[in-house]
């Protein structure tokens, strides 16, 4: 059994805001020094769950992310400053966390997480956040959570809308209880490509912050078996009631998961195998083509209207992701039809959708999407 540490004297001025708090109060604040909470992802969510835990007094913060900084991160990842572009999130989390409060312990772990590491980065962990973006590393981390018996603090943001719940707490419901299977891929877009409200991460990352620290403490009504829904357009919270799954594939009493899987194939990402590749053109190799053989291609601009509204690519056609398919008489198979998006990854399952609807002209896909086109050819197009 580990021996409790005792707060120091400037811990306990430091906490002294807790410490006049019945519900927390000197035993309880020793109980946050002596939790250990994992944060997985140090962006738009970690970043003020690892700020206002940190500042709570948790003992040891984990701290799970591969990422680098970018400049459109700062826009709500507000852990990172602008001096920090191009560095390791980890690295800016940790200095961050640091000069907020030198008495947190940071285990950092600058890595991928994945079925072959996530039991042994969980397993000493009190309490699991989940501040990821996708529902592959959402779905490994609730059944890790699940498999070691540890709570999961979730939390998600789309736009202006986010959500929140404790998932496997006190026998409640799993991740898994509320969705038992992931949306088709590409049916959701990532937040890099459907946008969010900067404010909306610190909203719902401090809902997960506040939910872990009752979490620890073991008092205060937690949001388990209830989902929290805000939108922040509007300004309104509603709940939903959520009951457990008695025929769960893991938290039931006879899971048909006992193991973690391969997410990735879970969640439909690799469903396409290397015999189905998808030919693609550069940036460059596409403004060559526009200067020297135009009559040859059609650039189909599969991006939503407010995101063309900031440029289009020159000879470009908008076709809205969602009317690829009803508008494929639209497309002359007689030429190159290049698609593209943002990034790449749209553009890339509209071809696909495109192809299994009986398309057989020649496509390609704009590699890396405008923002390559906006760093490689063209400086003034917006990249966002």
């Amino acid at each position: 059994m580990e021996i409790m540490q005792e707060l120091t004297q400037e811990e306990l001025t430091r906490y002294s805001r807790h410490l006049i708090l019945p519900e927390v109060g000197l035993e309880g604040q020793q109980q946050l020094k002596n939790s250990k909470v994992l944060v997985i992802g140090t962006g738009g969510l970690g970043s003020p769950v690892a700020l206002y835990l940190a500042a709570a007094g948790i003992g040891t913060l984990g701290l799970v992310d591969f990422d680098l900084v970018d400049e459109t991160n700062l826009q709500r990842q507000i852990i990172h400053s602008t001096s920090d572009i191009l560095r390791p999130k980890i690295a800016s989390a940790r200095d961050r966390i640091s000069d907020l409060n030198p008495f947190v312990k940071i285990e950092a772990y600058e890595m991928r997480l994945d079925s072959s590491n996530a039991l042994k980065i969980f397993k000493d962990f009190d309490v699991v956040i989940d501040g990821t973006d996708n529902y592959a590393t959402r779905y490994l981390v609730n059944d890790a959570c699940v498999l070691l018996n540890k709570p999961n603090v979730y939390g998600s943001i789309f736009r202006f809308e986010g959500q929140s719940s404790v998932f496997h707490y006190n026998n409640g419901p799993c991740y898994r209880c509320l969705y038992p299977s992931p949306p088709p891929p590409g049916l959701v877009p990532s937040c890099s490509e459907g946008g969010v409200l900067g404010v909306l991460p610190g909203i719902i990352g401090c809902i997960q912050a506040n939910e872990a620290i009752k979490v620890l403490l073991g008092s205060g009504e937690t949001l388990s078996s209830r989902l929290l829904l805000f939108d922040a357009w509007k300004m309104k919270f509603r709940e939903l009631k959520l009951r457990k799954d008695p025929n769960c594939p893991i938290c039931s009493e006879h899971p048909s998961i006992t193991a973690l899987v391969d997410y990735e194939e879970f969640c439909g990402l690799k469903k396409y195998t290397d015999d189905e590749p998808v030919e693609s053109v550069t940036a460059v190799e596409l403004k060559s083509l526009l200067d020297n053989q135009p009559e040859t291609l059609q650039i189909i601009d599969i991006r939503e209207p407010h995101e063309i509204a900031m440029g289009m690519l020159p000879r470009s056609k908008a076709v809205p992701f969602g009317q690829v398919i009803r508008r494929k008489n639209e497309f002359d198979p007689n030429i190159l039809n290049v698609f593209i998006c943002k990034i790449g990854i749209r553009s890339e399952l509209a071809i696909r959708a495109l192809k299994e609807a009986g398309f057989t002209g020649r496509i390609a896909n704009l590699k890396d999407g405008t923002n390559a086109w906006a760093q490689e050819v063209d400086n003034s197009v917006i990249t966002y």
